[in-house]
């Protein structure tokens, strides 16, 4: 029995996952075929789904990538001195996200299918059940270094800023003079006035 390369078999699994963020963000979800992502990827139909046995896998996959890179950016979040500058710097990797036409349309596609996709729908809310819980994790921490108002709850907190996140989306979707990067700076001074410590 011919061994699997572990380093090789993940590279193509990412070449496929490339090419179907590429796809879903041009045609959606439902409106792109795997014949079409097999293109963008340059494989065969049969290669494809030896990695991925529906489109569905695909886009859980994609879900679970994006739950691995959040986890990973929030281990090294803790690691800054100033929480709350490294809050906003999270906040504008958001907006850079944001910004991106792929990305975002990608974030938007995800979530309409998972008001469909039972499954997908159970992801997407875990994803979110882990970014509240690291936001209100790090709101806690700053807390203790008087970073952050002390009399913001941590998980009401996180469920602000999440939904801050959802609405930075939700805004491209529906206004196509918004654009994120030159928000920046109003956004920090709206999440200082609300975090920050008075007095």
């Amino acid at each position: 029995m011919r061994k699997i390369d572990p380093e090789k078999h993940a590279a193509r699994r990412q070449v496929i996952l490339d090419a179907a963020i590429v796809c879903f963000a041009r045609k959606g979800f439902h409106g792109t075929s795997t014949a079409e992502i097999c293109a963008e990827a340059g494989m065969s139909p049969g290669n494809l789904f030896h990695y991925f046995p529906t489109k569905h896998a695909i886009i859980a996959a994609i879900v679970e990538v994006e739950r691995q890179e959040t986890a990973e950016f929030f281990r090294e979040l803790h690691e800054a001195s100033d929480l709350f500058a490294a809050l906003l710097g999270f906040m504008d990797v958001v907006l850079r996200l944001a910004a991106d036409p792929v990305f975002s349309s990608l974030a938007l596609e995800i979530a309409a299918e998972a008001t469909r996709d039972e499954r997908i729908g159970e992801l997407v809310a875990a994803n979110d059940a882990d970014l509240r819980t690291a936001l209100a994790t790090v709101i806690k921490a700053a807390h203790e270094r008087g970073q952050i108002d002390a009399a913001i709850d941590p998980e009401g907190g996180a469920r602000w800023i999440a939904a801050i996140i959802d609405g930075i989306f939700g805004r491209i979707a529906v206004d196509p003079g918004f654009k994120p990067l030159e928000e920046a700076p109003m956004l920090h001074l709206l999440l200082t006035r609300f975090l920050c410590p008075t007095g």
